[in-house]
């Protein structure tokens, strides 16, 4: 009953957050008033959680990485892919380095496998906590699709740089080329998994609902499982679940071109993924405000573990791990886009320090760097305690908290007034999908008319009910807009008018989905497309259905 209530106050939180975040005229993202919650919980109730590291890990990283990689617009991620690498793996690389080493220089407490293991919790950022900063000041298009590409790629080799440096602290050896053997088997692995086991799952879920019809609330299930599932036979074949977790999302979404779903399966489905990203992305959140007062209680002993007495020295640590992760990221993306402009033969150009210094402070830390902290062993193989835990934990929230605050400042003042590069407008190709769309409906459309006609008394019904929809279909075409609906003239023709959409808002799907199959249209636009179709098509099949 204990856990069951502290769930459930964990939940609460999360919606009281979301509440004050919109109540206070304060420029603070929603998860630092989720950690204030999760704070306040931990002082006023006598209840403790003790977070499982494997547990956790399993809980919350697999569904939000496939989740991320689910829905990243992969056209833009190709676009800046040679700038989303640079600081995917280019950065996480020199910051484990850079970083673990500065941790070390500065607390020789923290052994050096230690070190490394919490500069790789602190190397992947949180597009989320960027996104809820975003509401309040507003990022280019361009800054946040790199920043997602980015996240869902830093949070896969940051975390496998994790798995290596706790190793090393387990076993208190390291080889270079044997780890080097084995990140090649943890990532392609991963990746093999993730991408295998969604794309056999996708196969096999089609056949059946092909042969044996469609359950909505079967297809949802399965979706929520594939992440888990990608996750553990990653895991057991000693591969990498987190980049499995990362391939099946971008998998699942190469598969969903093909466009089989119902549409109110995949509004529900759309709807549950929603629900389950905020929950979890908050409760990480509250969870780390519900460890920080025990956390803080034992700041003295922790203080002592770096040879100090005065516990402001841990404020102190904090603030120079968060300046050295900010000069390192400055010079790693002013490298980076220095380097774009020299492929591209401007030479003497210089990237715009204000792009640069906003790219640096959207370098949140956030859920991944909590998640991955939390995943530290609590013992050695010889059953001591793992050395320097509470302290990596105590720093990682930190590290946390005090991005967190420098965003919510330093980004609105950074992007006002900034004029961007020239992005890339969809609208053009999404007018052009909306009049092929329109085209295929109005063939389907005169298909249907004819076939339902033929040999009826009231053919001219027919007529009038297709020459109705073709006309708006027509008038879409001219205006690239959608018109009103047609007036039924009756029940006999409303029945007619209905099955006529419904025909016409699935070849409007089919071609869509031809069209992002044959990279005529990105696959942002073509969600937005598919949605409004969606719902269309979900409103008239309730109709159809009150009418029978």
């Amino acid at each position: 009953m204990e856990t069951v209530t502290i769930i459930l106050l964990l939940l609460l939180a999360v919606i009281l957050s979301g509440i004050l975040s919109r109540m206070l005229p304060l420029p603070l993202p929603r998860p630092l008033f989720q950690i204030a919650l999760g704070a306040l919980i931990g002082l006023g109730a006598d209840w403790r959680v003790t977070l499982d590291p494997e547990i956790f890990f399993l809980l919350f990283l697999p569904p939000l990485l496939f989740l991320d990689g689910w829905r990243i617009p992969r056209e833009e991620l190709f676009k800046d892919g040679k700038t989303v690498v640079e600081l995917a793996l280019g950065l996480v690389i020199v910051t484990v380095i850079g970083m673990g080493l500065f941790i070390h220089w500065m607390i020789p407490a923290v052994p050096l496998a230690v070190a490394f293991a919490l500069a790789a919790v602190l190397s992947p950022t949180d597009p989320i906590a960027v996104s809820a900063i975003a509401q309040r000041a507003p990022i280019p298009k361009r800054m946040m699709h790199i920043l997602e590409g980015e996240s869902l790629l830093n949070d896969a080799s940051g975390l496998v740089c994790l798995r290596f440096a706790i190793a090393a602290a387990l076993t208190g050896a390291f080889s270079v080329h044997e780890a080097a053997l084995s990140f090649l088997w943890v990532a392609l692995g991963g990746i093999a998994v993730g991408a295998g086991l969604t794309w056999s799952v996708s196969r096999m879920k089609s056949w059946v609902s092909r042969r044996y019809g469609e359950e909505g609330g079967t297809q949802i299930l399965i979706s929520l499982l594939i992440p888990f599932g990608s996750y553990l036979v990653a895991e057991h074949l000693h591969c990498s679940g987190i980049l499995a977790a990362v391939a099946a999302g971008l998998t699942m979404g190469f598969v969903e071109t093909s466009g089989e779903l119902l549409a109110t399966t995949r509004i529900r489905r759309s709807t549950v993924w929603d629900v389950i990203q905020f929950t979890a992305n908050g409760v990480i959140f509250v969870l780390l405000g519900e460890q920080l007062p025990a956390i803080l209680a034992g700041a003295a002993g922790t203080v002592r573990m770096t040879g100090h007495q005065e516990p402001w020295w841990l404020a102190i640590y904090v603030i120079a791990i968060n300046i050295g992760l900010a000069a390192l990221r400055f010079l790693w993306v002013w490298l980076s886009f220095r380097l774009t402009l020299f492929r591209r033969g401007d030479w003497r150009s210089t990237p715009n320090w204000r792009i640069v210094a906003a790219m640096s402070f959207a370098g949140v830390r956030g859920a991944i760097t909590l998640a991955g902290v939390l995943t530290l062993p609590l013992a050695l193989n010889d059953g001591s305690p793992f050395p320097a835990r509470d302290l990596a934990i105590f720093l990682a929230m930190g590290v946390i908290i005090v991005s967190l605050i420098v965003a919510s400042f330093a980004l609105p003042w950074l992007l006002t007034g900034l004029e961007m590069p020239a992005e890339h407008d969809h609208q053009a190709e999404e007018d052009a999908a909306r009049i092929k769309a329109a085209e295929a409906a109005i063939a389907e459309i005169e298909k249907v008319q004819h076939g339902l006609a033929v040999g009826k008394s009231d053919a001219d019904i027919y007529v009038a009910a297709a020459a109705r929809i073709m006309d708006i279909y027509r008038h879409r075409i001219e205006s690239q807009t959608r018109n009103a609906e047609g007036n039924a003239l009756g029940r006999q023709s409303e029945a007619i008018e209905r099955n006529l959409r419904l025909a016409a808002l699935k070849a409007e799907r089919t071609q869509i989905f031809r069209m992002v199959r044959k990279r005529e249209l990105g696959s942002e636009p073509a969600r937005r497309l598919i949605r409004e179709i969606d719902l269309m098509e979900a409103r008239y099949a309730v109709a159809s259905q009150a009418g029978a």
